[in-house]
């Protein structure tokens, strides 16, 4: 592997070993097919449950694929690359950039988003049912008067 492409801490060196389905993921991308507006380069588009890939652990949707085997896909065509997976024998290595994280100055909670709007209709519910008693009361209240 050439070390002068894309030395950062977000770039990885994965091996894998092709399974009987093969690596386990799916790509998109390539100088014929952009997947990221101005960038002709090759991303994971869906791991395989049970697949190689998915067994390493490392490889995550949304990375990108610098290199095969040493081969940089720079400038490549989205079928090069295919035929370059399908002919890179047994054990693959991979150089991967790693997506960044979308929440790069969001909260540092490991929850997922979904559980605070979780939270938030249980309050309203809660709300909705103090109103509803609240009414109730003041209705009840209403007609000893009369």
């Amino acid at each position: 592997m050439n070390g002068s492409l894309h030395s950062s801490p977000n770039v990885m060196d994965i091996k894998l070993k092709r399974g009987p389905a093969g690596l386990g993921f799916n790509i998109v991308g390539g100088v014929d097919q952009q997947y990221v507006v101005n960038d002709s380069g090759i991303y994971v588009s869906k791991i395989k449950e049970d697949g190689a890939a998915a067994l390493d652990g490392r490889l995550q949707e949304g990375d990108k694929i610098l290199a095969i085997n040493g081969m940089q896909l720079e400038d490549q065509t989205h079928r090069a690359v295919v035929d370059l997976f399908r002919t890179s024998g047994e054990d693959v290595e991979l150089r991967v950039l790693k997506k960044l994280s979308r929440h790069m100055n969001g909260p540092l909670s490991p929850r997922p988003d979904h559980d605070s709007s979780v939270s938030s209709l249980g309050f309203l519910a809660v709300l909705a049912g103090a109103a509803a008693l609240v009414t109730f009361i003041y209705m009840r209240h209403l007609r000893k008067n009369f």
